[in-house]
C-alpha cells in the first residue's frame, strides 16, 4: 500500500510539471544568443541558444544587482560547462545549474515600507527546463510568457498624489519623502511626487527635514534595460531615430538627475558645518527645487518622444550618473564637486557640439526641450550659508578627483 501511495504522488508530480509546460514560439524565431520572455508578475526569463543548438532558460535579473543578463555573453568553461555572463559585474551562472563559479554573494534588499535592510547569502540563479518539440519550443514554467514587454493598467493615469499616501506625524518630513521617490520606480509617479512634495515644502506644509535611510540605488521599472555607458550606441545626427535616441538620452539623465537631487537631501541630512550647526534650510530648499526642474524637464522630454510615436524605456540607458553617486555617498563635498560639477559641466560643454550635429534637420520641438533641459547652476558651501568644509572634506575631494580616469 505504502509503494502504491508513494507512486500516485509521484505521478500527481508528473501530472503538475506537465501542466507547466509554456510554448513560446518556433525554433526558428530564437536565432538569437539570447532572448527575453517577459511574464506577467515581473519574473521575467532570458532563453539562451548556443552553438551546438541547445536551448536554456534562467531568470533574466541578475540575483546579484539586477543586471540584464539577456544582454550577457555566452562563454564556455570548458567540459562543456557554458555559463551567461552579466554584462554589469561579470558575474557568470552555469546555463544547467544557474550556479556562479565566482562564488556570487547576493544583496537583497527588502521593500522601503519595512526599512532599508541587506544582508548577504550565497545564490545561484533560478534555471528551467526547456524541451523542443516539433520545432516548437517549450520551458517549463507556471508563468506565461511572451516576446513582447505586458502592457500595465495604469489606473492612476500616471499620477500618484502624495495623498494616496499616509505617513505618521513623525514621517511626514522631507527625507521619508525623498526616500518615498527614491523608490518609486515610475517616472511619471516620481515627476508627480516630485512636482506635489516641492509645492508642500516650499508653502511650509512639510516642516521637518527629517532623517531617513535612501536606497542604494533608485528603482527603475522592470522593462528598463540599463547598459553600462560605453555599450550606449550612438547614431547619425539629422534622421528621426538619432532625434528620438538623442531625446531618448536626455530623459534618462534627467530620471537621474531628479535621484540624485533627492538622494543628496536624504543621504546628507545630518551633516555638521564647522561650527556645530546643521546644514541650513535653504541647502535643502535648493535642491529641492532642482528636483522639481528636472521634474519638469523630464516630462517635456517624454511628452516629446511621445509625439514621435516611440516612449521612454524603448531604447537601452545607462545609469554612469549613479555610478559616480555610489563612488561619492561617503562624502557631501565630493559629491557636490564630481556629480553637479563636474559631471553637468561636462554636459553643457558638450551640448554645442551635439547640437550642431542633430538640429540641422530637427524641429523646433526638440530645440525648446533641449533649452528648457540645460542651464548653469553655481554651487557654494553649503547653498545660502557662509560656511566653509574641513581641511579633510577638501582633501577627500581633491583625491577623488585625482583618482578618476579622465
Amino acid at each position: 500500500m505504502d509503494h502504491f501511495e508513494e507512486d500516485l504522488v509521484a505521478a500527481l508530480r508528473e501530472i503538475v510539471k506537465d501542466g507547466n509546460w509554456q510554448c513560446v514560439g518556433k525554433k526558428c524565431d530564437f536565432d538569437s544568443p539570447c532572448t527575453k520572455l517577459y511574464s506577467e508578475d515581473g519574473e521575467h526569463i532570458v532563453l539562451v541558444h548556443t552553438e551546438d543548438d541547445r536551448f536554456w532558460a534562467m531568470d533574466s535579473s541578475c540575483p546579484h544587482e539586477g543586471g540584464p543578463l539577456d544582454l550577457g555573453d555566452i562563454e564556455d568553461l570548458g567540459d562543456g560547462k557554458r555559463v551567461l555572463v552579466c554584462p554589469w559585474h561579470h558575474f557568470d551562472f552555469c546555463l544547467e545549474t544557474g550556479a556562479s563559479s565566482m562564488g556570487l554573494q547576493a544583496s537583497t534588499c527588502d521593500s522601503f515600507a519595512r526599512g532599508v535592510k541587506t544582508f548577504a547569502r550565497q545564490c545561484t540563479n533560478q534555471v528551467y527546463e526547456v524541451r523542443v518539440v516539433q520545432d516548437m519550443i517549450y520551458i517549463n514554467t507556471q508563468n506565461e510568457l511572451c516576446l513582447s514587454p505586458i502592457p500595465e493598467t495604469d489606473t492612476s493615469n500616471g499620477k500618484l498624489s502624495v495623498d494616496d499616501v499616509e505617513p505618521s506625524p513623525s514621517e511626514d518630513t522631507l527625507c521619508f519623502w525623498a526616500t518615498k521617490i527614491l523608490c518609486t520606480p515610475d517616472p511619471k509617479e516620481k515627476v508627480a511626487m516630485t512636482l506635489e512634495v516641492q509645492e508642500r515644502w516650499n508653502s511650509g506644509e512639510i516642516t521637518e527635514v527629517g532623517q531617513a535611510t535612501p536606497p542604494v540605488q533608485p528603482s527603475r521599472k522592470e522593462n528598463l534595460t540599463v547598459l553600462q555607458p560605453g555599450k550606449i550606441k550612438r547614431g547619425k545626427g539629422g534622421t528621426q531615430a538619432s532625434r528620438i535616441a538623442l531625446l531618448h538620452s536626455l530623459a534618462n539623465i534627467e530620471q537621474w538627475a531628479i535621484d540624485l537631487s533627492w538622494d543628496v537631501i536624504a543621504r546628507f541630512s545630518s551633516v555638521r558645518l564647522d561650527t556645530g550647526e546643521p546644514l541650513p534650510r535653504q541647502f535643502f530648499s535648493d535642491f529641492v527645487k532642482v528636483a522639481g526642474d528636472e521634474a519638469k524637464h523630464y516630462h517635456l522630454l517624454e511628452t516629446r518622444i511621445t509625439e514621435l510615436d516611440s516612449f521612454f524605456g524603448a531604447l537601452p540607458v545607462h545609469n554612469g550618473l549613479w555610478q559616480s553617486a555610489t563612488d561619492t555617498s561617503h562624502d557631501l563635498l565630493a559629491r557636490l564637486a564630481i556629480v553637479h560639477m563636474v559631471h553637468e559641466a561636462r554636459g553643457l560643454d558638450v551640448h554645442p557640439q551635439t547640437l550642431s550635429r542633430s538640429l540641422p534637420r530637427g524641429t523646433a520641438a526638440l530645440w525648446r526641450c533641449w533649452r528648457l533641459s540645460t542651464r548653469m547652476r553655481s554651487l557654494t558651501w553649503p547653498p545660502g550659508s557662509a560656511g566653509s568644509p574641513t581641511s579633510a572634506h577638501r582633501k577627500n575631494g581633491i583625491a577623488y578627483l585625482l583618482s578618476m580616469t579622465w
